[in-house]
C-alpha cells in the first residue's frame, strides 16, 4: 500500500472528526464512561482491527481509550489509516 502524500494526509485528516496527526501516526482519544465502558470499546475494536488486518495501537485508561494508528510497514500513512479510523469512529 502506498504512502500518502501531504496534502493525501490533510484531505483524510479533514475528514475525521476528532482526529490529529503526529508525525507519521493519527490518534484520537476515545472519552467513556468507566473502565468497563474503555475495555467494551477495546472489545468492540477488535474484529474491525482484524478483518481489516489492521491494528492500532492502545493506551486504556480509567475511562479513556487513545487510539494510534500507521501503516508500520510502510513507514507511514496510508488510506487503510484512515480507513480503520473511520471505521472505529462508527463504533462510539
Amino acid at each position: 500500500m502506498a504512502l500518502l502524500d501531504e496534502t493525501q494526509v490533510a484531505e483524510a485528516l479533514a475528514r475525521l472528526e476528532g482526529w490529529t496527526r503526529t508525525g507519521d501516526e493519527i490518534r484520537r482519544s476515545f472519552e467513556l464512561a468507566d473502565f468497563k465502558g474503555s475495555v467494551e470499546f477495546v472489545n468492540r475494536l477488535l474484529p474491525v482491527a482484524e478483518r481489516m488486518n489492521h491494528h492500532p495501537d492502545l493506551e486504556i485508561s480509567w475511562n479513556t481509550v487513545v487510539v494510534k494508528i500507521s501503516t508500520h510497514s510502510e513507514g507511514g500513512l496510508t488510506a487503510a489509516d484512515f480507513e480503520l479510523a473511520g471505521e472505529l469512529d462508527a463504533l462510539t
